[in-house]
């Protein structure tokens, strides 16, 4: 520890913190704009000048180291004067557009101008002009407003991975730009926004639309992926106007992908909001009345062997959780089933559907290996982790398959499923990468699951891991990537049916087994209906929607309150932000009254009693004494073949993403990059 003063006051501080930290430490506000938490030091802004002792000029905090026995003064008229002075600079050609600046309000510059700017310029020049640059469908430029802290050049390189930002010029005539002025082709690219400290870079969807102080601002969780990113929801009146990060170091640090951050423009667009019944192929508008009715006749002349129900990829737990009792205890059917493709699954352990090595664990890792997984697209947050790990650490990556641009270099293998039983029958030296490496992760991603050998290479990965311990009470290297929000929470509720891994309930389907389907905003279920009766509750007139017979019109992810399990497993909640549109309600409501109209009795009285039973039945089934796995895989089928990834359309992902206008320009800027050859 060393022994420093800041302001006359003795402080103990770590040893390789810098002034500005240390300052912090000391509970001492020091203004920037270059300098960042989760960045690299520029040390060009000069805001954060302070005095030290025995020193002649005043000091750039942020890049000067702490050293023991430093005199810190950060309010002296020394400081003020320095800081006036840098201030000056900056507002020299700085143009007077705050009333219609998007930061306004939330602009670092304004409120550092409040304490240090002077009421009027001593400079008489014309201010310099800087044409505006093309960066995307996202990001709206203002580049004369620029003050050259390089923030977002640094988030592109070191976070982002994408260099494709920098700087041309000197002096005077330095701009900020993407050098071919094209998209930028990261999926963080709009945390830019979120960095800039002056109105250069601002939200282009969100221009103009309102004031931060007009918003009503809900900390609640993301849905777009699997990884739980921390969000705040900003809505004016009961319109969900934009999504911004918040901080959660265990999880998305304080970054969001730019789905989640634009995707809430499909919450207005294709809603359902009345219920529908299906004539002569046409939808008709109905009342509640006149759509219950229709179920439980549908309910009560059906067998309860030939329902079925299908749960989709944004319902939170208690929505599952009231669907499961319905199916259970009204319908008598165990007919459910999460899944909409057959996925390989062994459910005798939780570990065996989570990413355990966790999210912040990925930064401690000193060997990573993707087994048909694409983290950039199935987990953006979680890419930037390996990012992160591999620039921290060095950490040697290697794919199994070619999957392109992952923002950090790796070495691929051929993709072939024979790799992986050389793998785990030691005859590669992969295998010798794990032996050795002392907290290894091992990544499965759903493609590997889907394929032929998924059986195989899930158990016998496990069992070489076990073998070698590296799965311990310490340190779990086996990691599964979901990619949907509802997956592990489905699945922590038992919303499954298998055959010896396979699902069972969509084989079933797809041979016309069942009379009476149920899709609870499922999207993605591909079949062809025949004589089946379909219900369909959603939020959006989505792929489900299309055939069904009877629609009822659900919330969406901002319009209820609900928990959410991530991909390792933590338990987040969700808040309300917004109200249902028209005469939809919210989704675990309308599975009560259709309980209570079919068997006389509301399964749950009000919401919290639905939350309380939810919590108590996840403690005692997360936690239960479960059968012994499979330890022998002599007897496991090996498929020899070539792991195929499976192309997931990122912008257009579930019912929201493929609603939304933002995402559909997101989505041709991307195929127009792959058109024109300049991706990645």
């Amino acid at each position: 520890m060393l022994k420093i003063k800041v302001n006359n006051k003795d402080v103990e501080i770590d040893e390789g913190l810098t002034v500005l930290q240390a300052c912090e430490k000391a509970g001492v506000e020091i203004p920037r704009f270059c300098y960042h938490e989760k960045l690299s030091i520029a040390g060009n802004c000069r805001m954060c000048l302070v005095e030290i002792e025995k020193s002649p000029k005043p000091v750039a905090s942020c890049a000067m180291p702490a050293v023991e026995g430093m005199n810190i003064k950060t309010n002296t008229k020394f400081v003020e004067k320095a800081r006036k002075g840098v201030m000056e600079f900056l507002l020299a050609n700085h143009p007077l557009d705050c009333p219609v600046c998007d930061q306004g309000g939330e602009c670092d510059l304004q409120d550092q101008s409040m304490f240090y700017g002077v009421d009027k310029s001593r400079y008489k020049e014309n201010k310099r002009f800087v044409p505006e640059k093309y960066m995307g469908p996202l990001i709206k430029t203002q580049m004369t407003r620029c003050i050259h802290c390089t923030r977002c050049i640094r988030f592109a390189t070191e976070i982002a991975g994408v260099s494709e930002l920098g700087a041309i010029g000197r002096g005077e005539n330095m701009e900020i730009t993407t050098y071919l002025e094209k998209s930028m082709e990261s999926e963080l690219s709009a945390n830019v926004v979120d960095l800039c400290p002056v109105g250069a870079l601002t939200s282009k969807p969100y221009v103009f639309e309102a004031r931060p102080w007009e918003l009503k601002k809900t900390e609640t969780v993301d849905v777009m992926d699997a990884v739980g990113s921390n969000i705040r929801v900003d809505t004016y009146g009961w319109e969900v106007k934009r999504i911004l990060p918040r901080i959660n170091e265990d999880i998305n640090e304080e970054w969001i992908s730019d789905k989640t951050r634009y995707a809430c423009d499909g919450l207005l667009n294709q809603r359902l909001d009345t219920p529908f019944i299906k004539y002569n192929n046409k939808f008709d508008k109905a009342s509640w009345k006149e759509v219950f009715n229709i179920i439980k006749a549908k309910i009560n002349e059906t067998d309860s062997e030939k329902i079925c129900g299908f749960t989709g990829d944004l319902n939170n737990m208690e929505t599952l959780y009231i669907f499961k009792e319905f199916f259970y205890k009204i319908l008598k059917s165990n007919n459910l089933e999460s899944r909409s493709e057959n996925i390989y699954l062994n459910q005798e352990k939780r570990e065996n559907y989570l990413f355990n090595s966790t999210i912040n664990g990925i930064e401690e890792s000193d060997f990573i290996f993707l087994v048909g997984s694409n983290p950039r697209y199935e987990a953006t947050l979680l890419n930037a982790r390996i990012r992160k790990a591999y620039l921290k650490n060095k950490t040697k990556i290697i794919s199994l398959n070619n999957v392109g641009d992952l923002t950090y270099p790796y070495e691929h293998l051929n993709g072939l499923s024979e790799t992986i039983k050389n793998i785990v029958e030691d005859n590669h030296e992969v295998s010798n990468f794990i032996k050795q490496s002392k907290k290894p992760i091992i990544v499965l991603g759903q493609s590997v699951l889907l394929s032929k050998s998924g059986k195989y290479i899930f158990e016998s990965m496990k069992h070489f891991l076990k073998k070698n311990n590296k799965i311990n009470d310490e340190w779990n290297s086996f990691n599964i990537i979901s990619e949907n929000a509802s997956t592990v929470g489905s699945l922590d509720l038992g919303i499954f049916q298998q055959n010896n891994g396979s699902n069972a309930i969509l084989s079933n389907l797809q041979n016309h087994k069942y009379d009476l389907v149920f899709l609870l905003g499922q999207d993605s279920l591909s079949f062809n209906k025949k004589n089946e009766f379909v219900i369909y509750q959603g939020s959006h007139g989505d792929k489900g929607a299309e055939i069904a017979d009877i629609i009822l019109p659900g919330a969406a992810y901002t319009e209820q309150d609900g928990y959410f399990t991530n991909l390792e497993g933590k338990l987040q909640k969700a808040y309300k932000a917004s109200y249902p549109p028209g005469d939809a309600k919210e989704d675990w409501q309308i599975i009560n009254d259709l309980a209570e109209l079919v068997s006389n009795k509301k399964l749950f009285k009000n919401k919290d009693e639905l939350e309380s039973s939810l919590l108590n039945y996840l403690n005692l089934s997360v936690n239960k004494n479960l059968p012994s796995e499979i330890n022998d895989t002599k007897n496991l089928t090996f498929s020899n073949e070539k792991i195929e990834i499976k192309n997931l359309d990122y912008y257009y992902s579930n019912s929201i993403t493929r609603a939304s206008k933002t995402m559909f320009k997101c989505r041709s800027e991307k195929n127009k990059l792959k058109l024109t050859g300049t991706e990645g």
